[in-house]
């Protein structure tokens, strides 16, 4: 049977092939990986895996998906035992891509200084602090007077405003030179 023909059942209604489940399960994983869903990503993918020839080009893309989804979900051993499997896959852009990941999955994590890393705050316990930060932005909010939110002016009774005899002198310097110009073109 060719990969795009469809099975019906006895009543005539259109039944999906491995083929077709291995492909939605396999974009559904895909989907879940980059929506970070790391964990959800590894089950679809596994699913998706296994309804496919692990020899096929298409079997060996999953493969490789799959193993970038162990190491995002924190299985780096089994990400790179994956990764060693498909060193040994026929097709050619799988074997290249999983020796390019291995390489990857095994180069040695690097310490990053405190000053580079953001702290994430704790979302659990939002509930507790959501009525008091409500509280506290009525009360801030309250607290701002009409003077601080209007503009200030400055008093033009202070600023110098006389003429500034640099540019007269500017101007006459830049005449004379046009005037020289002139002079010496004819």
């Amino acid at each position: 049977m060719s990969p795009g023909a469809f099975l019906f059942d006895s009543v005539g209604k259109r039944v999906e092939t491995h083929l077709e489940i291995a492909k939605t399960r396999y974009q559904a994983g895909k989907v879940a990986f980059e929506n970070g869903q790391y964990r959800e990503a590894v089950e679809q993918l596994e699913k998706a895996s296994a309804l496919l020839v692990r020899n096929s080009r298409l079997g060996g893309e999953v493969q490789i998906w799959l193993a970038t989804a162990y190491e995002a979900a924190g299985r780096n051993e089994d990400a790179i035992a994956l990764c060693e499997q498909l060193k040994r896959h026929p097709d050619p852009e799988t074997n290249k891509e999983s020796r390019r990941l291995q390489y990857i999955f095994q180069a040695p994590k690097l310490q990053r200084p405190k000053e580079w890393m953001t702290e994430i705050p704790d979302l659990g316990t939002l509930q507790d602090t959501e009525t008091k930060i409500r509280l506290s932005a009525k009360t801030s909010k309250s607290s701002v007077t009409p003077e601080q939110t209007s503009p200030k002016f400055d008093d033009l009774t202070q600023i110098n405003t006389r003429d500034n005899r640099f540019i007269w002198v500017a101007l006459i310097a830049i005449g004379f030179t046009i005037a020289a110009l002139v002079w010496y073109s004819f």
